[in-house]
């Protein structure tokens, strides 16, 4: 009996140390900061179940221009590893994170292997074109790639390679949760394909000249944008100029975003019969965490068909 009880005792003993053990990788795990929602989707799919990252650009805010609280620059300051599209997008973080520890890890997702770029569209011939800044200059790249769900696999498995850098201890974590990730974004891929397919050849135009990402993965046919820049309001000369697209091209539906002026979108559409729907590429009202990036382009294809498919 009594060799029964000392068992007993050091099987508990070694239990509580995994215990402990385990409470204390959890608690090493490392902070983390995504820039925008749908990456930070990403990454918080890759960190399911060892931690919970930060993130900067929050609500309906644009990473073309926003500004950092004092809290953000905090968090940052504190991080272990920081992910964000690159300077094309989020030039508003490009001074704060020069200033981080040489220890933390900036991983500029642009950049990684496996992500297919596409250069910024430029005005068609003849089609006035607003003032650009440098991120919209000719030859950039266009930096929303992550409307491309298989840019979005790419810079899933990067993420986990960095991670898995950083913090050894939890590789295994996240490795696995990123094969269940890309999984996912395949099965997406397919069901977007599925949906969108009718809708191949029916022309359209957008109000911000960044999805062609989206746009080139399922087939779709943009016939214009209403701006190039969003930063640069559209001139009297381009909206008009736009309006004679829509009329010309008989653009099936022309779609707005919820961070812009829809007093615009009802300008251009006035007396075309072109439809209107909102497009989101930022899943702004979607709650952040592993399932937002899935819901949002699920979203955004749902929405875009329904809007297409209402006029043949």
């Amino acid at each position: 009996m009594l060799r029964s009880f000392t068992q007993a005792i050091f099987l508990y003993i070694a239990l509580a140390v995994q215990g402990i053990a385990i409470h204390a990788q959890s608690a090493e795990a490392p902070k983390v900061v995504a820039s925008i929602k749908p990456l930070h989707s990403l990454v918080s799919a890759v960190m399911d179940g060892v931690g919970v990252p930060a993130l900067i650009v929050e609500g309906t805010g644009s990473p073309h221009a926003y500004a950092l609280k004092p809290s953000q620059a905090t968090t940052l300051q504190q991080a272990d590893a920081v992910f964000w599209i690159g300077e094309g997008l989020e030039n508003f973080l490009v001074k704060p994170l020069s200033t981080l520890s040489n220890n933390a890890s900036i991983i500029a997702l642009v950049k990684v292997p496996g992500v297919e770029l596409l250069k910024v569209k430029e005005a068609d011939p003849g089609e006035p074109a607003e003032t650009k800044d440098h991120d919209h200059s000719h030859g950039a790249m266009d930096m929303h790639l992550w409307l491309d769900p298989q840019n979005a696999k790419a810079m899933t498995v990067a993420i986990a390679d960095a991670l898995s850098k950083k913090d050894p201890a939890n590789q295994q974590a996240y490795q696995a949760n990123a094969v269940a990730a890309t999984k996912r974004l395949d099965a997406l891929s397919t069901d977007m394909a599925t949906l969108l397919g009718p809708e191949k050849g029916k022309p359209f135009v957008m109000f911000h000249d960044g999805y062609q990402y989206f746009e080139a993965r399922f087939g779709l046919e943009e016939a214009g944008s209403i701006v190039l820049n969003p930063d640069v309001p559209p001139s009297a000369e381009r909206i008009k100029a736009i309006r004679q697209k829509v009329q010309k091209s008989g653009a099936v539906c022309i779609f707005s975003e919820p961070q812009f002026e829809p007093r615009i979108i009802q300008t251009v559409v006035e007396g075309t019969g072109a439809k209107t729907a909102a497009l989101d590429p930022l899943g702004a009202d979607i709650p952040a965490g592993p399932d937002q990036y899935f819901q949002m382009l699920q979203n955004m294809g749902t929405s875009f068909a329904k809007c297409m498919s209402s006029k043949s």
